[in-house]
């Protein structure tokens, strides 16, 4: 049975959408474990203090995430007209991604697989509330 005209369900759709600004990047070559510890790290922030915290950090995740903040800090100034001193970080996690298998030559004919993990890290921000 047809639920209606298809503006008209892209409306209600659209309604019930999550505008909180957010970035994602797909397929980084850094594991999700270690991913999270750099993000449990930024999680519940300011956005400044954040960047601080991440400029600092001599993880390799570290440097990726800093890139993909900016990123989200960009889209909630541009897209949704946010105040960037306003902003703190509301989510922040590492899905796995594909993993790329290896293969390592070892002593006696043997092989070992190596596994180069990826993740899907995500940031959602939002405007701090007045009190």
């Amino acid at each position: 049975m047809a639920k209606g005209h298809r503006s008209q369900i892209k409306k209600e759709r659209n309604s019930v959408k999550d505008t909180r600004p957010r970035a994602k990047v797909s397929f980084a070559r850094v594991s999700p474990t270690k991913a999270n510890f750099v993000l449990k790290a930024i999680r519940g922030k300011k956005v400044g203090q954040a960047l601080g915290i991440l400029a600092y950090n001599s993880r390799y995740g570290a440097e990726v995430i800093g890139k993909l903040l900016r990123s989200a800090v960009a889209n909630a100034e541009n897209n949704n007209g946010m105040d960037v001193n306003r902003l703190y970080i509301e989510e922040a996690y590492a899905n796995q991604g594909p993993i790329m298998k290896r293969i390592r030559p070892r002593a006696q004919g043997r092989a070992f697989r190596i596994e180069k993990k990826t993740s899907h890290i995500t940031i959602v921000l939002n405007e701090m509330k007045d009190k």
